[in-house]
C-alpha cells in the first residue's frame, strides 16, 4: 500500500515542475502483476522504450474500474508501491486481442518489441492474473493506452 504522504509529495514536486498539472493527485497503480514485474516494466518507462500499455476490458469491468481516457494522468508505483513518475494517457483503442497491431506491440518495449512476442506474453498473464472469469480469450477486447513521461522528463 502506498503512503498518502509520499504521494502528495511526489506530486506536489511534480506539479512545481509543470504547473499545468491539477490540483489532485492523480490515481496511482503499478504495472504488472509482482513487485518484479512492476519495477521491470516501470524500468523501461524511465529509459524512454516503454510508450504503451495493454489492458483486458474485462478486467476493467470486473473489478468496476473506468476504462482510461485521453488526457489523463497516473502515477506510476515501483515494486514497493513508491511513486516513480507521472504519465498522461495521450490514446486509447479498444480492439480484439487478435487485432492488436504490431505498431503497438513495439510501443509496449517489452522483449524484442514483435507482436508474437506481445500475444505471448500477454495471454499468460491474461491467462494467469485476470480479475475476470473468462481470463483470456483470442478476441478478447483489449484496451490499448499510448503515454507519454510528464514528470520526470
Amino acid at each position: 500500500m502506498t503512503d498518502t504522504a509520499a504521494l502528495t509529495a511526489f506530486w506536489d514536486r511534480a506539479r512545481a515542475a509543470d504547473a499545468s498539472l491539477p490540483t489532485v493527485p492523480a490515481e496511482a497503480w503499478a504495472f504488472g502483476a509482482s513487485p518484479a514485474q512492476a519495477d521491470d516494466l516501470l524500468a523501461l518507462v524511465l529509459d524512454g522504450i516503454k510508450k504503451a500499455t495493454a489492458s483486458s476490458l474485462w478486467d476493467y469491468e470486473e473489478a468496476g474500474d473506468p476504462v482510461p481516457a485521453a488526457g489523463e494522468f497516473s502515477i506510476v508505483l515501483d515494486g514497493l508501491g513508491r511513486p516513480r513518475v507521472v504519465i498522461e494517457t495521450t490514446e486509447v483503442r479498444t480492439v480484439p486481442f487478435d487485432e492488436v497491431t504490431a505498431a503497438h506491440a513495439h510501443a509496449e518495449g517489452e522483449g524484442d518489441r514483435t507482436l508474437a512476442h506481445w500475444r505471448e506474453v500477454h495471454e499468460r498473464f491474461w491467462r494467469t492474473h485476470s480479475e475476470n472469469p473468462r481470463g483470456f480469450e483470442p478476441d478478447m477486447p483489449v484496451v490499448c493506452e499510448r503515454f507519454r513521461v510528464v514528470h520526470p522528463r
